[in-house]
């Protein structure tokens, strides 16, 4: 009995070292600024008039990638985007030197143009892209056709949250233009591939 005791004991003590363990090694969430519509609002976010032309040209001048970011007031998975995985230094440096990340209000009024020119409000235009969840990120092609709306020709769209290694991934691979050939090696296997490379066993 004294030994299934100190058994159970010494496993209580190694789980309980384990836990605190993985607690402090957890990314610590860091504060984001709300702003009025209750979306975060970092400082790499580009304000425009959400005009998806006029902001692909703006970003192509820039030598960076237009991505749309579909969010809304109290989703608590984009908080843990903004909080968790965008404060990633490797993800932050992307976004901030690859990518002209535009936001969209999911139940937003605030008028916008589509790719193909047609006006319509926020949350109009993310009902005509099909967006149903929050966040979605909508990453525009190297070449924009005016004839298609932005969900209709993205080079990839990435629903829900993910963690900073899923995103870092995404955010390269879209980058370098991965996904125009996909015969031998799309995402996914891209993903594994550099979870391997890295050898940290990070799958988030």
């Amino acid at each position: 009995m004294t030994n299934a005791r100190t058994g159970f004991a010494a496993r209580a003590i190694v789980l309980a070292a384990m836990l605190m363990s993985m607690l402090g090694l957890a990314r610590p969430a860091v504060a984001v600024e709300l702003g009025d519509d209750g979306l975060h609002k970092p400082a790499w976010l580009r304000e425009t008039f959400k005009d998806v032309r006029e902001d692909f040209a703006d970003a192509r001048a820039e030598g960076k990638r237009l991505v749309l970011i579909v969010e809304q007031r109290g989703c608590i998975y984009c908080s843990q985007m903004h909080e968790k995985t965008f404060t990633d230094p490797r993800v932050r440096a992307l976004l901030e030197t690859r990518f002209f990340p535009v936001q969209i209000n999911l139940h937003g009024d605030t008028e916008i143009a589509d790719a193909d020119g047609e006006a319509l409000t926020e949350k109009r235009a993310v009902r005509k892209w099909n967006v149903m969840f929050t966040p979605t990120l909508i990453f525009l092609p190297a070449e924009l056709d005016e004839t298609r709306s932005a969900v209709q020709q993205a080079a990839a769209v990435m629903p829900g949250a993910f963690g900073p290694g899923t995103t870092f991934d995404l955010l390269t691979w879209i980058a370098e233009e991965r996904y125009l050939d996909q015969s031998e090696e799309d995402f996914q296997r891209y993903h594994a591939r550099m979870i391997r490379e890295r050898g940290d066993g990070n799958t988030e």
